[in-house]
């Protein structure tokens, strides 16, 4: 007796084990979620990414080319100036000291060539009298000329003087906006050696560029005129656009990485954007307009015969002969490797309980959706996945492995 109900009971627990995986392979049939879309026409671009630094178009550095003091500062950071303005002033105590000193010597060796000359001429006239001899005549003419070239000299040094006093004035060589400014009221300025950089003015900062750092590999694409935009992380919500000026033929090699500088014009009107801000840029090397588009998915996705029970496929068949090719459910063959060129594709298009592989002809691709240039309408049903939908909380929690941990709390009794 024990033993007959030993084999019923094992009977009746198969039977359940078995309705149950019946049930739940029904389920997970049903909650297969076909995922579609239709195509719709509008504009793919390609694009090179790429970082680079804001900068003005041109950038002057104003230096001192004497040494001295700084007596005055006229200007400070951002100040907008006029070419010739004055910016500052060097302590002129000791070049207006050169300077009096080089003009005195200056009108003195004039009087000594106005003395030279008449005597020249009244030794001239006693020589032609036969009064004094020709060595005397020649002394005569000899220190005439020596006095002539002696005021030239000082002349020359006077007007070096003097424009050296001038360069104690420092001034603003071009319209725009002080930059920086590297100077203080009472510090020396030494300019024996190399010239000192005391402002750096912007010329206009509505014109600014990015130079940009472009990778050798994508580097090929990029050509001049080529439209590009960028986002700095002062506007993150807003894109500012430009374009590619000129591309550097010297390379930059940062641990092993090159890159080619990319120079991108940038209208900066509104005045947001500022020196040395990081750009984050797109470069678009590719762009197509008004053309039909499908998401990249779609031309990814095979469908898998046991997930999609409720579905007829029907791959795309070569027909090579009369005959019809047979087609078996637990394999698809598809033509992406034996039919579909460098411009083809193969897709999937849903038509009630059908699922078609069509081929089309495809045109530009992005990271995110492909162009379609032929074999496909605006009407088509495109598959572009499957998602398993898992069902309700409470089939979840039945599905839930025994071995997974499990939230705490008060349990029934």
């Amino acid at each position: 007796m024990k033993k007959h109900r030993l084999v019923v009971w094992m009977v009746l627990s198969l039977a359940v084990v078995t309705l149950s995986g019946i049930t739940l392979f029904k389920k997970n049939e049903n909650n297969t979620i076909l995922l579609t879309t239709k195509p719709s026409f509008g504009s793919i671009s390609k694009t090179v990414t790429a970082t680079g630094t804001l900068q003005p178009v041109d950038t002057v550095a104003v230096g001192a080319q004497v040494s001295g003091t700084i007596k005055n500062i006229y200007v400070d950071f951002n100040s907008v100036v006029r070419k010739g303005q004055l910016l500052a002033d060097l302590d002129p105590v000791l070049l207006l000291s050169q300077e009096r000193q080089i003009a005195a010597n200056h009108q003195q060796a004039k009087s000594n060539l106005e003395y030279q000359s008449a005597n020249y001429y009244r030794q001239l006239e006693l020589f032609n009298a036969g009064a004094i001899s020709k060595a005397d005549m020649e002394t005569a003419t000899y220190q005439y000329q020596a006095a002539g070239d002696n005021l030239n000299s000082n002349a020359a040094q006077l007007s070096e003087a003097q424009k050296n006093l001038s360069f104690t004035h420092i001034y603003s060589p071009i319209d725009g906006t002080v930059l920086s400014r590297n100077i203080s009221v009472g510090q020396t300025v030494a300019s024996s050696f190399n010239t000192p950089t005391l402002f750096s003015i912007a010329n206009d900062l509505t014109q600014m560029q990015v130079r940009a750092s472009v990778d050798e590999a994508d580097i090929g694409s990029v050509q001049k005129g080529e439209k590009a935009s960028f986002t700095v992380d002062a506007y993150p919500d807003e894109t500012f656009y430009g374009m590619v000026q000129e591309i550097r033929l010297e390379p930059a090699v940062t641990a092993n990485v090159v890159t080619y500088t990319t120079i991108i014009e940038v209208n900066n009107a509104s005045r947001k954007l500022k020196p040395g801000m990081t750009a984050n840029i797109n470069i678009i090397t590719q762009e197509q307009d008004h053309v039909l588009l499908v998401p990249l998915l779609a031309t990814q996705f095979t469908p898998d015969p046991s997930q999609l029970k409720k579905y007829r496929i029907v791959p795309l068949v070569i027909h090579t002969t009369q005959q019809k090719a047979t087609f078996n459910n637990s394999h698809i063959k598809s033509s992406k490797n034996s039919e579909s060129g460098n411009n083809a594709a193969d897709i999937w298009i849903e038509k009630g309980d059908t699922l078609l592989e069509k081929q089309i002809q495809t045109g530009l691709s992005n990271d995110v959706q492909q162009a379609v240039i032929n074999g496909l309408n605006t009407g088509d049903v495109v598959v572009t996945g499957i998602r398993l939908n898992k069902g309700n909380n409470k089939a979840n929690k039945e599905e839930r492995s025994p071995f997974m941990p499990t939230r705490g709390g008060r349990t029934g009794r």
